[in-house]
């Protein structure tokens, strides 16, 4: 498992220096991760780095690199069952959670996206939405660095997540 996260996020949870590393071989098993802030309360997004499939966290209460591994897995496991995705979890997140590496960000259209999301993730919040609830929102945004399923211009991450799935020969 590859946990890429923003500079911002090492400095939090203090996992050192941080390495270029290629996209994992399993794609549900490369995450993205970056922490913002909303009216002085700090939130995670964590995207999969290659369908940019998002959810959001609370970041109180998280100093080091064990309590963000388990806020994470439980935040993606939980927002995968909440949005019927529990057979992606559990056939191919789960089983790669072993080995985790900390590296840098893929590319700039990765950071781009994710810059994206949290500009319209700090709009919903500001608006009430809970950050467990935001991912929902954040999944159907069109983004530029995403192929629809069709070839269409912009891809919808949670079209884009599912598609991994049926294109590894599954669900």
């Amino acid at each position: 498992m590859i946990l890429r996260i923003s500079q911002k996020l090492n400095t939090k949870i203090n996992a050192g220096k941080l390495t270029e590393m290629p996209l994992n071989e399993n794609p549900y098993a490369d995450w993205s991760c970056h922490l913002f802030t909303v009216d002085r309360t700090q939130y995670i997004i964590l995207s999969n780095t290659l369908s940019l499939y998002s959810c959001v966290m609370y970041g109180r209460g998280i100093t080091d690199e064990c309590t963000f591994l388990t806020r994470a897995w439980g935040t993606i496991r939980d927002f995968t069952a909440d949005d019927g995705k529990q057979f992606i979890y559990r056939k191919f997140v789960a089983p790669s959670k072993g080995t985790v590496r900390f590296a840098k960000a893929l590319n700039r259209s990765v950071t781009g996206s994710m810059n994206d999301l949290i500009y319209a993730a700090k709009l919903s919040l500001e608006d009430g939405t809970s950050p467990s609830d935001l991912g929902y929102g954040l999944n159907e945004t069109p983004l530029s660095a995403l192929i629809g399923q069709e070839g269409q211009k912009y891809g919808h991450p949670k079209e884009v997540f599912s598609y991994l799935a049926s294109s590894m020969g599954n669900e």
